[in-house]
């Protein structure tokens, strides 16, 4: 905490003389040595969506829209969230087979304060529980430190959905709280599990998906030697 007080003796937090508002995020394309994100595009994109998801309906249960049973439906609705810069969403392209497996954006953008947050991350069965996934979530997350200079990373999800919580937790983020009833989605109440990475923390937190992504961390059959917890100490 800090220790700077105001002229009435009442504590105030760290001074940021030099502090500039910082950019929206763009339709940028970033690449990675798995994946590629780029901006979405329903032409090109929503049929390789909408067929890597339909799989797994079960994954739109905690996302506001969804699940969609047609694809001139997926469709329509990847044309809306196309035209949106707040939030602003991302195609992730597979580099080995060139096809789109899944989405994620970044959302309740302030840049006067330098807070993002990462959210409706829809990520289809094609690439859970691959590098991909947790590339994809490297990508977005340096592109917003390092390239737009944020700092503060959010992360927000349903308080009932384990597996984005254990994700969260995987990936670096710091366990903040639970805001009760904060949301009203699909007919139904929310409770929101918030999380957080700042600037502080990304150097180090940078180092480790680095370190988990290096090819000496893979053994020849393409598993991972090291845990990405365990290579972030």
């Amino acid at each position: 905490m800090s220790a700077r007080t105001n002229e009435f003796g009442q504590p105030i937090g760290p001074a940021m003389p030099d502090w500039t508002p910082r950019a929206q995020p763009s339709g940028v394309t970033l690449k990675g040595l798995f994946c590629q994100l780029e901006p979405i595009d329903a032409s090109k994109h929503a049929a390789e969506l909408f067929a890597a998801y339909r799989t797994a309906p079960q994954g739109w249960t905690y996302m506001v829209a969804g699940p969609f049973e047609r694809e001139e439906d997926y469709r329509a609705y990847a044309e809306t969230i196309a035209k949106s810069t707040d939030p602003r969403h991302y195609a992730v392209i597979d580099l080995k087979s060139g096809k789109a497996v899944g989405t994620l954006s970044l959302m309740r953008i302030d840049p006067n304060s330098g807070v993002i947050e990462v959210g409706n991350v829809m990520f289809s069965p094609l690439l859970q529980q691959t590098p991909i996934s947790t590339e994809a979530q490297y990508l977005l997350m340096a592109y917003a430190f390092d390239q737009l200079g944020y700092r503060r990373y959010e992360w927000k999800c349903d308080a009932l959905n384990a597996p984005s919580r254990t994700t969260a937790d995987r990936l670096g983020f710091t366990f903040e709280g639970v805001f009760r009833q904060a949301v009203m989605y699909k007919g139904r109440s929310r409770d929101t599990a918030w999380f957080s990475i700042i600037d502080a923390e990304w150097p180090k937190v940078k180092a480790g998906f680095e370190s988990w992504l290096a090819a000496d961390n893979y053994t020849a059959d393409g598993k991972q030697k090291q845990s990405l917890k365990a290579l972030r100490g």
